[in-house]
């Protein structure tokens, strides 16, 4: 697939570093743009991807909805309403499409773009990242899943905060709230160094964890026990993992230990 918005770096070891390359429009999202994401993450797995790196081109991550394509447009409610369905699909295909992805962020990570960082797996902040929905203060809504996933990293209160009042955080404080995983100063080098330790897991394991425990969670007490034993059924016993049991009963495999 030929990309016009994103540059995809195939790494020999399975990694891929994903740039959004808007950096004029702080690499807003247009349509285009959310078409060129649903492609590449339907594909990522079948095409050797081991982990994926999502960062942005210049000084931010993402802010957003391109609004200026989006006023010029002037969208039928039933049409922006199939373009939030392509927003999901692209969130979709990246949290249950089961290669993990490291988002690295810096800068604005605002409205879509919080969306977008939301729905990758891990969260890595520098202290330029700044959080924010201002779609109250601008007459809109989210349409692209924050209502589900910041809702889930930082629960409905701070949600219905962050809209109503356009309030900012970054720093420790997003941490804490689990806006981000991670704080460090160079988020691009350090979500590297996550993704290349991600693509050393056997490939079935990393889409358990990537997928699998997304759907749990929108299922009942009961039927996620099920789903986990299945789960587990299936990957515990993968013939790939036999020589690292192997490994770890020979005392030869890696050790878990403290960080120094």
């Amino acid at each position: 697939m030929d990309y016009r918005n994103l540059l995809v770096d195939r790494q020999p070891d399975g990694v891929w570093i994903v740039t959004l390359n808007r950096p004029e429009k702080r690499n807003a999202l247009n349509a285009e743009t959310i078409e060129e994401l649903v492609g590449l993450f339907s594909c990522a797995m079948k095409d050797g991807a081991r982990a994926i790196v999502l960062a942005g081109a210049g000084p931010h991550f993402c802010a957003g909805l391109d609004l200026v394509e989006h006023h010029k447009a002037d969208r039928s409610p039933a049409e922006f309403w199939q373009l939030c369905l392509r927003w999901h699909e692209a969130f979709n295909k990246m949290e249950y499409g089961g290669v993990p992805v490291i988002a690295a962020l810096k800068g604005a990570v605002v409205g879509g773009g919080l969306e977008l960082a939301s729905a990758a797996h891990i969260r890595v902040a520098d202290p330029s990242t700044y959080f924010a929905l201002p779609e109250g203060q601008r007459g809109l809504f989210t349409g692209g899943g924050a209502t589900i996933r910041v809702t889930n990293l930082i629960g409905k209160a701070r949600m219905v905060d962050m809209m109503l009042t356009g309030r900012v955080y970054q720093g420790q404080e997003a941490i804490e709230l689990g806006l981000a995983q991670y704080l460090v100063e160079a988020s691009l080098a350090h979500a590297v160094v996550l993704a290349r330790r991600c693509a050393e897991n056997l490939p079935l394991t990393n889409f358990a964890i990537c997928s699998a425990i997304s759907h749990i969670q929108n299922m009942s007490a009961l039927d996620a026990a099920y789903a986990e034993a299945c789960v587990a059924g299936v990957v515990n016993t993968q013939p790939e993992a036999r020589v690292r049991l192997e490994d770890f009963a020979n005392k030869s495999g890696p050790r878990i230990r403290p960080n120094s």
